[in-house]
C-alpha cells in the first residue's frame, strides 16, 4: 500500500474563472498554472458559494455553508470563530493533524481576530493592511520586511495603496523578489523541506491578485492595455438589480471607471496573475525535486473571482459568474487522470472532504466526495447553492446553480434573475419572464433548503422574507495603515 499522500492548496485572492491561458484565455501567459491543468484535473464548474473573503475561507476550513457557520459577509459575529469550530468542528489543519500530518500554512488567513489559531503547527500570517501597530509587529510578513529590509519599512501600503486608489493601475513599491508572494513561496518551500517522517498538509494563500493591482516591475508593463477586451455587460437596470453591486463601486472609489482605464486596470490585473504565476512555479518545482512528487495532492484554486467592470460593476459579493466562479484545479499523478475537464458543480466547501480523503480517513461535513467523484466512486451534487448577506435582511441574496440555469435570488424587492448560462454563459438575457416555471421551481428548492438548515430568518411566515426594493445608501472606505496612526485624508491624520 503506497504512503500517503502530501496535500498541497495553493490559493490565490480574487482571481477570476477565466485567467488560465490553458484554459482558453490567450490573452495572458500562465505557463506554471498551465502545468497544474496538465498535471491535474480541472473543474469548469466551481464556485466560492458565498465569493467574498471571510466567509469564502470559512467555509474552506470548516467544510461548512454560511448556513452552518453563520458567516455571510466579511463580518463574523463576536466568538464566531470559536463558535464556528464548536458547531462545524475541528478546522481543518487541526483534522488533517489529528491524522498524523504534519501542518503549516503561509499568508493570508483573513480569520477574525486577525491571528485567531486555526490548527496549523506553525502558521506565518500576511494580512493585507494592520488596524494597530501591534499588528504590524505580528505579521509574519511585515516583520520580515522590517527586520530584513529596513529600506522599505516606511511604505505604508506594501501591497500598493487602498482607497481612493483601490482600482487605480498602480506599480509595486517594492522590488519583485520581496513582495508578499515572492515571500510566501520561499517560506513555504522552506517548510516543505523540513526533515520530518509525517506526510505534510501545507497551505499557501496568496493576497493577489486581489486589488490593489500593482504587480512588480516589469509585471506592470508585461500587457498592453489596448490589446485587453471590454468588460462584458448587460442593461445597467437588470445588472444593478443587485444593489450591492453600485454600493461598492462607490465604496471603494470605482463608479466611474472609464472604458481606458478598465482596460489598464486589466493588464495590470494580468500582470499580477503572470507574476504569482512564476512563484507557482517556484513552488512547482520545489514539489517535483521531492522523491514523492508523485505522491503529492495539489489543489489550486481561488476564493472568489472579480467582476473586473463585467455588469457595470467592480470587487466581488456578486453571483454572477465573473464574482462566484473560481479556478479549481486537482492533481495526484496516478490516481487523478491528468488532463482532464469535469463539468461537475463543486465548491470551496468540497476542499475539506477532499484532504481528509487523501489522508485516509474521510470526512465530507456538508462537502461532495470530489476524490470519489474522481475515481468512479461516488456521484455528483445535483444543485449547488449559495449566499451573500445575513438571512432576514434586505442584503441577503442567494444563488442556484442545477443543470444549465443559475437563479440569483435577491431579497431587495423579491427580484429573481435566471440564466441559462449554456445559451447565455456571459448572463446578458435573463430568462425568467419567459420561463417562469423554472424561476418558481428553483425558488421552491431554495426555499426547501433554507428550511431544512433552520434558517428560519429568511422566512417570513412559509415564504421567503422580501422587502420593498430599495437603493442603498452611498458611502465610501477607508483603508490607510493605522498601524502608524493614518485614519484618513490630510497630513496629520
Amino acid at each position: 500500500m503506497s504512503p500517503r499522500p502530501n496535500v498541497l492548496f495553493v490559493m490565490t485572492d480574487q482571481q477570476r474563472f477565466d485567467t488560465i491561458a490553458a484554459l482558453g484565455n490567450t490573452d495572458l501567459a500562465t505557463p506554471n498554472i498551465d502545468r497544474l491543468v496538465a498535471r491535474g484535473t480541472t473543474f469548469t464548474s466551481a464556485y466560492s458559494s458565498s465569493p467574498v473573503c471571510v466567509p469564502a475561507r470559512y467555509t474552506l476550513r470548516s467544510g461548512c455553508e454560511p448556513t452552518r457557520t453563520g458567516v455571510y459577509d466579511n463580518t463574523v459575529p463576536d466568538g464566531g470563530h470559536a463558535a464556528i469550530r464548536e458547531c462545524c468542528g475541528p478546522y481543518l489543519a487541526e483534522a488533517m493533524g489529528h491524522r498524523g500530518y504534519r501542518t503549516w500554512g503561509v499568508g493570508k488567513f483573513h480569520t477574525a481576530p486577525w491571528d485567531a489559531p486555526v490548527g496549523y503547527e506553525v502558521q506565518r500570517h500576511s494580512e493585507e493592511f494592520y488596524a494597530s501597530p501591534e499588528q504590524r509587529a505580528g505579521d509574519a510578513y511585515a516583520s520580515w520586511i522590517a527586520a530584513e529590509h529596513p529600506e522599505y519599512d516606511w511604505i505604508e501600503a506594501l501591497m500598493g495603496e487602498r482607497t481612493d486608489m483601490y482600482y487605480m493601475p498602480q506599480l509595486s513599491p517594492l522590488p519583485a523578489d520581496c513582495t508578499v508572494e515572492s515571500w510566501a513561496t520561499r517560506e513555504a518551500i522552506g517548510l516543505m523541506a523540513d526533515d520530518d517522517d509525517r506526510p505534510w498538509f501545507g497551505v499557501v494563500s496568496y493576497i493577489g491578485p486581489h486589488p490593489p493591482f500593482a504587480p512588480p516591475l516589469p509585471y506592470n508593463r508585461m500587457y498592453d492595455p489596448d490589446r485587453m477586451p471590454d468588460p462584458v455587460c448587460g442593461a445597467r437596470d437588470i445588472d444593478h438589480l443587485d444593489q450591492h453591486i453600485p454600493w461598492m463601486n462607490h465604496l471603494v472609489y470605482a463608479e466611474d471607471v472609464d472604458p481606458h482605464r478598465a482596460r489598464t486596470l486589466k493588464a495590470r490585473y494580468y500582470g499580477e496573475i503572470s507574476y504569482i504565476d512564476g512563484c507557482i512555479g517556484d513552488l512547482l518545482d520545489a514539489v517535483e525535486r521531492r522523491p514523492d512528487a508523485d505522491n503529492t495532492v495539489i489543489c489550486f484554486f481561488a476564493d472568489h473571482g472579480d467582476l473586473l467592470g463585467d455588469h457595470h460593476g467592480w470587487q466581488k459579493e456578486s453571483f454572477f459568474e465573473a464574482s462566484a466562479r473560481v479556478p479549481f484545479l486537482i492533481s495526484w499523478p496516478g490516481r487523478i487522470a491528468a488532463g482532464d475537464r469535469r463539468s461537475e458543480l463543486v465548491c470551496l466547501t468540497d476542499l475539506f472532504g477532499l484532504a481528509t480523503s487523501a489522508a485516509g480517513q474521510p470526512e465530507l461535513r456538508q462537502g461532495s466526495d470530489l476524490l470519489g467523484l474522481l475515481t468512479g466512486t461516488a456521484q455528483p451534487r445535483e444543485t449547488l447553492f449559495g449566499y451573500h448577506g445575513r438571512p432576514g435582511t434586505r442584503r441577503f441574496k442567494a444563488m442556484v446553480r442545477q443543470g444549465r440555469l443559475k437563479l440569483i435570488w435577491l431579497a431587495n424587492g423579491g427580484h429573481r434573475l435566471l440564466f441559462d448560462l449554456a445559451a447565455d454563459p456571459h448572463e446578458i438575457e435573463p430568462v425568467q419572464a419567459e420561463r417562469p416555471g423554472d424561476a418558481d421551481r428553483l425558488t421552491a428548492v431554495l426555499a426547501e433548503h433554507l428550511r431544512a438548515e433552520g434558517v428560519t430568518e429568511a422566512f417570513d411566515g412559509d415564504v421567503l422574507r422580501t422587502f420593498p426594493y430599495a437603493e442603498w445608501p452611498l458611502t465610501r472606505i477607508h483603508q490607510f495603515d493605522q498601524s502608524r496612526g493614518v485614519t484618513g485624508f490630510g497630513a496629520d491624520r
